[in-house]
């Protein structure tokens, strides 16, 4: 995903971004996400940092992102997984997420974008669209704490300190969609994950 669309969310480089998470598969299982999960979607998901590990715990996973850069070495993270479940690479605007995605999910997943949404309702309610009953809505994101505090490899990081949300500003962001919250994980040192249901009824 890139700045023109969504401010502050441009990909990290990868360097720094294995220093702060060397096992992104223990992310997802702290987040909840088992084997065996049925349909999964990454949205904005880069360069494939969780997309290889959440091929490998999803029956089917489609990986989106705006960027056909990124999503090559996606492509090539996930073909790296040998026990990897059916993915799609799909270039696209996160906004038509409805559009973009054909069937229903049993989860989706956003990492360290939601905060540079200009519309976080819009992008919420085509979420909701594609979600099954019960399904989850699982938002990554940098804690609210100063930038100078969120150090990796010696440098200040993540986004600007405004624009951090606190797990209360994106439950209350994504309620007009119908999204439940459901818990919030801690994912140290400097991310938490805040986790929605879409309401069965």
């Amino acid at each position: 995903m890139t700045a023109e669309s969504f401010p502050a969310t441009v990909m990290p480089d990868p360097d720094w971004w294995q220093a702060l998470w060397p096992q992104p598969g223990q992310v997802l299982a702290g987040l909840g996400i088992a084997p065996g999960t049925g349909m999964a979607v990454d949205l904005c998901c880069g360069d494939g940092l969780f997309t290889a590990p959440l091929a490998r715990l999803a029956r089917h996973i489609v990986a989106i992102d705006n960027d056909p850069r990124m999503l090559a070495l996606a492509r090539e993270k996930v073909a790296a997984v040998s026990d990897a479940g059916a993915c799609d690479f799909v270039e696209g605007d996160a906004y038509d997420i409805a559009r973009l995605v054909r069937r229903p999910a049993d989860l989706v997943l956003i990492a360290n974008t939601f905060h540079g949404v200009p519309d976080k309702a819009r992008l919420a309610r085509g979420i909701a669209a594609v979600l099954k009953p019960g399904g989850w809505f699982i938002v990554v994101n940098w804690h609210r704490r100063p930038r100078e505090e969120t150090t990796v490899l010696g440098q200040w990081r993540g986004p600007r300190t405004e624009m951090r949300m606190t797990p209360e500003e994106v439950a209350a962001a994504v309620a007009p969609a119908g999204f439940r919250p459901a818990r919030v994980v801690e994912l140290p040192p400097y991310h938490y994950g805040a986790i929605f249901e879409k309401p069965t009824a």
